[in-house]
């Protein structure tokens, strides 16, 4: 399922708590994004469309809330990055962040631990 980024937004604050109505998300973007309510309710839209969300009726407003985890988005998303950019290889994908400078000791240091538990089986 391809969810665009203004999309994921949204779906960001339903992840967070849902089920929420357009107006609720609007406010909870409302320190972030610039955006009118409307563009919320269209986003939504899209994503009921999609089949990421789903509407359930509240009296006169609807109620939205999250059809697919953020766990198996975030999944798929990294799958395909992985394989569009570095054919499905995480080596590489690390290679170009460290030959430009994009990592920190803190990265550094998260790596070298992940590599030592995927080592002693814990992964």
């Amino acid at each position: 399922m391809q969810i665009s980024e203004a999309e994921s937004v949204v779906m960001d604050i339903l992840w967070a708590r849902s089920p929420l109505g357009a107006d609720e998300v609007a406010a909870a973007l409302a320190d972030r994004r610039d955006w009118q309510e409307a563009t919320i309710k269209t986003l939504l839209n899209r994503l009921l469309n999609k089949g990421a969300v789903e509407a359930v009726r509240d009296g006169r407003r609807y109620l939205y809330s999250p059809k697919i985890r953020r766990e198996d988005w975030v999944l798929e998303e990294s799958r395909g990055l992985l394989e569009r950019l570095f054919d499905g290889r995480v080596a590489p994908l690390v290679a170009h962040f460290s030959a430009h400078r994009k990592l920190s000791r803190k990265d550094i240091a998260e790596l070298r631990k992940l590599l030592e538990e995927i080592d002693d089986g814990k992964q």
